[in-house]
This record gives C-alpha cells, sequence and structure tokens, in this order.
C-alpha cells in the first residue's frame, strides 16, 4: 500500500507462495523431500510453536501430524503442544536436528511443526453469513507473506470477523504467513475474491460501507465515525497502493496522519492502526449503550 513503506528504500523480500525450489535452493539445494510436502494440495505445513499451538487448540481441521526437532529447550510451550496432541491424539514425531532443518521453509521454525488439512475454500458470502456485525478486511494485493501474517494477527487481535483476499495478484496463506500470524489464521476466516473491485461493489449491496485506506486521502481516519454499522476496511499493495478501480469503488478514503519525518507507514502497521481505531470506537459505543 502506497501509504504504508517507505517510497522504494527497502528492497521487496521475495514471497515465499510463488516456488518452494526458490527456497530449497536458497538452503543449498533442493530437497525433494521438502517440495512434495510443501506443494501438496492436500496438505498445508504450519511452522512455529504459536502457530502449532493455536492450530491445536482451534480445532477447526484435522492435524494430520505433529513433528518436533531434537534438542529443542525445554519451553513450556513445547510440553503444551506435546500434551495437546497426545489428547487429540495427532500422532508426535522426532525428527534429528539436521533433518527436521532439511524439511522447513521459514527462517526459523523453531523445532516444530504441524501438518494440517488446508482451510476451508471460502466465498465473499461465507464471510457475512452469520456475523450480526461483519467486520472484513479486504486486501488488494499483499506480497509480502510477512505483511500478510501480520495483518491477520493484528485484525483477529482487533475483533475483525473476516479477511478477503485476491485469488491472483496476492500472497497466498504460505507457512511464513501463519508463522507471523501466530496462529491467528486457525480464528479468523478467509475468504478469496475472483476481483476486489467487483467485490467491493457486491459488499456495498450487502449493505457493508466500505473505507480505502490511502496516503493521499483529506481525511483521517480519526474523523470518520465508522462504528456504527457492518464495515469492511480495504488496504491496497505494498508498492502501488491502492488500484484505481478499487479505490474508486470504496466509499470513503481515509488516511493516518503522521507527524514526523518519515513519509508514510508499512502496510501492516497501518492496518493495525486503522483496525484497532474501529475496535476502539465500536467498544466506545458499546460502553454508552
Amino acid at each position: 500500500m502506497k501509504q504504508m513503506n517507505k517510497k522504494n528504500r527497502n528492497s521487496r523480500k521475495k514471497s515465499d507462495n510463488r516456488n518452494y525450489r526458490n527456497n530449497a535452493n536458497r538452503k543449498g539445494n533442493s530437497n525433494p523431500v521438502r517440495e512434495s510436502l510443501y506443494q501438496s494440495p492436500d496438505m498445508q505445513v504450519v511452522e512455529g510453536r504459536h502457530a502449532v499451538r493455536e492450530a491445536l487448540l482451534a480445532g477447526t481441521r484435522r492435524i494430520h501430524e505433529v513433528v518436533i526437532s531434537d534438542g529443542v529447550d525445554n519451553a513450556p510451550i513445547l510440553e503444551d503442544i506435546q500434551n495437546l496432541a497426545e489428547e487429540l491424539r495427532v500422532p508426535l514425531h522426532f525428527l534429528p536436528k539436521t533433518k527436521f532443518k532439511a524439511v522447513t521453509i521459514t527462517e526459523s521454525a523453531q523445532g516444530v511443526l504441524a501438518k494440517c488439512e488446508p482451510l476451508p475454500s471460502l466465498e465473499l458470502e461465507d464471510l457475512i453469513e452469520g456475523s450480526q456485525n461483519p467486520f472484513i478486511l479486504v486486501l488488494d494485493g499483499i506480497m509480502d507473506p510477512r505483511n500478510l501474517g501480520a495483518i491477520i494477527r493484528s485484525g483477529e487481535c482487533a475483533g475483525a470477523t473476516g479477511i478477503l483476499l485476491p485469488k491472483h495478484r496476492s500472497v497466498r496463506i504460505t507457512p511464513t504467513v501463519a508463522k507471523t500470524a501466530q496462529g491467528a489464521i486457525e480464528h479468523i476466516p478467509i475468504a478469496t475474491a475472483s476481483g476486489i473491485p467487483k467485490a467491493i461493489s457486491r459488499l456495498k449491496e450487502l449493505g457493508i460501507w466500505t473505507i480505502g485506506m490511502d496516503i493521499s486521502a483529506q481525511t483521517d481516519i480519526y474523523d470518520i465515525k465508522v462504528a456504527t454499522g457492518p464495515i469492511a476496511l480495504v488496504l491496497g499493495s505494498e508498492g502501488k497502493g491502492l488500484g484505481r478501480l478499487t479505490r474508486e469503488r470504496c466509499d470513503v478514503i481515509a488516511g493516518i496522519p503522521l507527524h514526523g519525518v518519515t513519509e508514510s507507514l508499512n502496510v501492516s502497521a497501518a492496518s493495525a492502526i486503522g483496525c484497532f481505531e474501529i475496535a476502539r470506537q465500536r467498544r466506545s459505543i458499546a460502553e454508552h449503550d
């Protein structure tokens, strides 16, 4: 999103959903075991202690296996993971440290991964159904998996009820996204749409007010009364911000006032600010009802 990161001062990290062979090469050579594991359409691998524990706790999808590296520390969270796996009768296996490292994708898997069923495939309407006051994050073209993971995490913490991603030109839910989200992907529904501008039009038909966030906005997010009904917060890509059609179809465009020298915020930081402003207003209204 244009407003959300320094103007081309830092090189963009490559998305890890494009070609897992790149990750294998980064670690030294191609690894057929890793490639078959992470490219399987019937399997989604979650790495990292918090992400694995939340996958076990949530109970929203089947966990096929938990794998722990030999020689890891005796942190309480690892004991929790082992106890949960045993309670849920999830197979638990241990691998030598070198073999474990050879099959992981993220930079630091923290000595544990889980082989899971893929997250359910959802459509836009699934995010609305059953929600009394929807609060949806619409993400148009986020390419950095760490940004997407951080946005999902802060959105879930702020009370967002759903995430909408485009089917193309966006990072998917990868091991890095899942690890960065710290388990939030297990607790918030994530849907995809063929096109974000068309999806925004559909949201408006369903009675959801749409706020696009962009640095060029003339209105501050703090000045918009956003908490009285269903709402969607729309954020654009790291490099270009909101696309023209996406911007045109939003009900209002809002920005974040900046008071320092740096000219913009990272998209995940801007998303957190927008989400928690909506949460603040909703809480304030609830307290006065």
